[in-house]
């Protein structure tokens, strides 16, 4: 980070500073006291269980000098002479407004990308294809939200070229107010599937929320959509400033994949360009016809930076995928999918296609709940079970609330079996597993199924 001084940091977030401490410029920011650098920012966000302006005090003994807070929960005296104070309306919004000033000083280009499904494994292709040529820096972890993402900035400096930023969302204006601090250059959508239907009622409400990226886009941006994606499709270059590029395999678009070869650990395809090919045989190490539409996306963004098709396949070569996605782990008794990051109707359909496409004796999936899905979460858990009965799933196990649903899709009582626990799913595979048995484990992220991929592995290595 570059230092930011302290008059600039008050403008910035419209605060007012009750406190002054002796330091007059940062480089360093914290929200978590455990993490505090002598000299850096702590700033105080109140969450559901926790508010941290109790910890205003531990902050500056730790070495904050500069506490940003919403709310006096300290006495002048128990202050290191250091610290400084600056009280504002609301530090959340000054955790947005702090970064949206701090981005402005920066000399580097921002890649935003959101979707429904895809985004973390389209933002880690796009970084491993830019990376060939220039300095990237990439979101870590699942800082996609209105607290992670101004983190992210925040770990910028000029020495980096490009920063891709990932933007999650379950509601309107969360990613208004992410592009509003990013101010990203070239945004790219993923797909609209029905994450958080529970809180957008409607997909069209999910696709507006979605195009809040280009909010602050200049004459110069470009949007980069996956148009195979319906509604996605939608979205018209009429009356747009910007640039608008269309990928697909299915569809009309400008950058198309075309000759799909589909193997287990990898994917292969040829590129064409407003219809004319430009790039023959390019390879991905990682499987599923998904995986070639977000690697549509990471391309035409890296055409826009100028690689060549040579250079983004050499670049997607060094490939490093974000861990619990797809990641295909073959032991000495069978194969293991591990997919447990995160699940919706699009990411367990894009999974089955996968596991429908690995050889192997059975082909086992272990399926837990879709979260957020609304009223009708109880027919898409349904149409996933037939979805997996009508492609090669030969057993399913399953558990969480929506069980039944998956049951009611499958269809065949005497290959699906539910569970309460993962304890319980744990003792089942442990019994029933053979050689060669290909086994897909996926549920949203808090079914914890990471403690069963975990057993599965322990298993596989006796």
């Amino acid at each position: 980070m570059e230092y930011m001084s302290l008059s600039s940091i008050v403008k910035a977030i419209e605060g007012k500073l009750i406190v002054k401490g002796s330091k007059e410029n940062f480089n360093s920011i914290s929200i978590d006291t455990r993490k505090i650098e002598q000299g850096s920012i702590f700033i105080a966000i109140k969450g559901e269980n926790f508010n941290a302006n109790n910890f205003t005090v531990e902050a500056s003994r730790k070495g904050a000098a500069l506490c940003i807070v919403d709310e006096i929960k300290f006495k002048d005296k128990e202050l290191s002479k250091d610290t400084s104070i600056v009280i504002v309306e609301n530090t959340k919004k000054a955790l947005l407004k702090l970064a949206e000033f701090y981005r402005s000083t920066l000399n580097i280009k921002i890649v935003g990308i959101t979707g429904s499904t895809g985004k973390t494994s389209t933002k880690d292709m796009t970084y491993a294809i830019l990376s060939e040529k220039y300095k990237v820096f990439k979101t870590q972890g699942n800082f996609n939200n209105e607290i992670g993402l101004p983190l992210m900035i925040f770990n910028l400096d000029n020495t980096y070229d490009i920063a891709v930023l990932e933007m999650g969302m379950s509601n309107f204006f969360e990613i208004h107010n992410m592009a509003k601090s990013a101010k990203p250059d070239i945004a790219i959508i993923t797909n609209i599937g029905i994450s958080h239907i529970e809180n957008l009622k409607t997909r069209e409400n999910i696709l507006k929320a979605k195009l809040e990226i280009t909010d602050y886009f200049k004459d110069s941006s470009t949007l980069i959509l996956n148009v195979d994606n319906d509604m996605l499709s939608t979205v018209s270059k009429e009356d747009k400033n910007y640039k608008l590029i269309r990928t697909g395999i299915e569809s009309n678009s400008d950058i198309r994949a075309k000759n799909l070869i589909l193997k287990e650990t990898k994917i292969i395809f040829d590129i064409f360009k407003d219809h004319k090919p430009v790039f023959k045989d390019f390879k991905i190490n990682l499987p599923g016809k998904h995986n070639i539409s977000n690697a549509l996306l990471a391309i035409s963004c890296g055409e826009l930076f100028g690689l060549t098709y040579h250079e983004m396949n050499s670049g997607i070569d060094k490939l490093n995928m974000t861990s619990m996605r797809l990641d295909i782990v073959k032991g000495k008794k069978y194969t293991i999918i591990d997919d447990c990051y995160n699940a919706s109707p699009d990411s367990m359909i894009a999974a089955i296609d996968v596991l429908n496409n690995i050889k192997g004796n059975r082909k086992i999936a272990v399926f837990g709940t879709m979260k957020e899905l609304g009223d009708k979460a109880y027919d898409y858990h349904k149409e996933i079970g037939a979805y997996a009965k009508n492609n090669s799933v030969d057993f399913l196990i399953v558990l969480g609330e929506f069980k039944d649903a998956f049951q009611e899709g499958f269809k065949d009582s005497e290959k699906i079996k539910s569970f309460d626990n993962t304890e319980e799913v744990n003792k089942f595979l442990e019994k029933y597993t053979e050689k060669d048995d290909v086994i897909l484990v996926k549920a949203s992220r808090a079914m914890k199924f990471e403690n069963i991929v975990k057993s599965l592995k322990d298993l596989n290595n006796m």
